[in-house]
C-alpha cells in the first residue's frame, strides 16, 4: 500500500516543480522586459521662454504618452543590444568627404562632411556639426542614420570623428581623444565657419559629445557666434558620479562599465 501511495503521489510533485519552474520563467521575463513599467508622456524642464514655446508647439512629439514597442520595447537593454549590433534592416549609407586637419601639437583631427540633398525650409543655408559619442564616428550606424534624415531636410552635416576611433587612420600625436578636450571639435567648426561663412550652425552632441560641444559653448563666447542652437543628446553630466553608478550591479549597470573600458582598451591597444 504504501508502495502505492508513493507512486501516485510523484506525478503530483513532478507538476508542481514544473509550475514553480514556469512562475520563475515568467517573473525574469517580466522583469527583464519592464512589462509592468506604466507608460507616460516625457518630464519635461525648461525655462519658459520664445524658444521654448516654439519647440513645444513645432514638436508635439514632447508631451505625447510614449508607446513603445510590444514586449520587447519597454526594455532598454533589448532596445540597446538591437540596435547596437543590428541597427536598421536597411542601415543608410551617406555619402561624405574626408577632411584632415593637422593640430599644434602634430594631432590628425578628421572629420566627415556631407552636402544636404534637398533645399532647407527656410531657404538658408544650415549647418549641423556633431560630435558622437565615447569612442565613435562617423561610420556608426546611429550617425549614418542621424546624418541621412539631416541631409534629406536640407542640412549640412560635419561629424566629428573622435582622434583614434578611427580603425584605419593612424595617430600622429601621443594622444587619443579623451573626456573633455574640445581642440578637434572646435577646429572642425572654424573650417565650416571660415569654408562657408554664410552658413548658420546648429551644435548636436551624443552622449560624451554632448560633454564635449557644451563645453565648447561655454569656453568662449566667440565660439557662440553663429550658433543658432545647441542639442545635447543622453549627455552624462557628472563623470564622477556616472563612474560610482557604473560600479553597480543595478540593471546591470557593471556589465556596461565592462563592455565600455574593453572597448577602450582594444583601442588603446590598437595605437601602442
Amino acid at each position: 500500500m504504501s508502495t502505492i501511495l508513493e507512486t501516485t503521489e510523484l506525478p503530483a510533485v513532478f507538476d508542481g516543480v514544473k509550475l514553480a519552474a514556469v512562475a520563475a520563467v515568467l517573473y525574469v521575463i517580466v522583469r527583464c522586459l519592464n512589462l509592468k513599467s506604466p507608460t507616460a508622456p516625457p518630464e519635461l524642464i525648461y525655462q519658459d521662454s520664445a524658444l521654448a514655446r516654439f519647440l513645444l508647439k513645432s514638436c508635439p512629439l514632447l508631451t505625447k504618452e510614449y508607446i513603445p514597442p510590444l514586449i520587447w520595447g519597454k526594455s532598454g537593454h533589448i532596445q540597446t543590444a538591437l540596435y547596437g549590433k543590428m541597427g536598421r534592416v536597411r542601415s543608410p549609407h551617406p555619402y561624405g568627404l574626408r577632411k584632415y586637419l593637422t593640430m599644434p601639437d602634430g594631432a590628425t583631427a578628421t572629420f566627415d562632411l556631407f552636402e544636404p540633398r534637398s533645399e532647407h525650409c527656410t531657404g538658408e543655408d544650415v549647418t549641423m556639426v556633431i560630435c558622437p559619442g565615447i569612442a565613435n564616428h562617423s561610420e556608426k550606424q546611429y550617425i549614418r542614420t542621424f546624418v541621412d534624415y539631416a541631409q534629406k531636410n536640407g542640412y549640412r552635416c560635419a561629424v566629428l570623428n573622435h582622434l583614434g576611433a578611427l580603425p584605419n587612420i593612424e595617430l600622429t600625436s601621443p594622444r587619443m581623444f579623451t573626456y573633455g578636450c574640445t581642440w578637434e571639435f572646435g577646429a572642425m567648426v572654424n573650417y565650416i565657419k571660415k569654408t562657408y561663412p554664410q552658413t548658420q550652425l546648429v551644435v548636436v552632441g551624443f552622449s560624451l559629445g554632448g560633454n564635449i560641444v557644451c563645453k565648447y559653448l561655454g569656453e568662449s563666447q566667440a565660439n557662440q557666434e553663429r550658433v543658432l542652437c545647441c542639442v545635447s543628446v543622453c549627455q552624462g553630466y557628472s563623470a564622477l558620479r556616472a563612474q560610482e553608478t557604473f560600479m553597480q550591479w543595478d540593471h546591470c549597470r557593471r556589465f556596461y562599465n565592462f563592455l565600455m573600458a574593453d572597448n577602450m582598451k582594444k583601442i588603446i591597444l590598437s595605437h601602442r
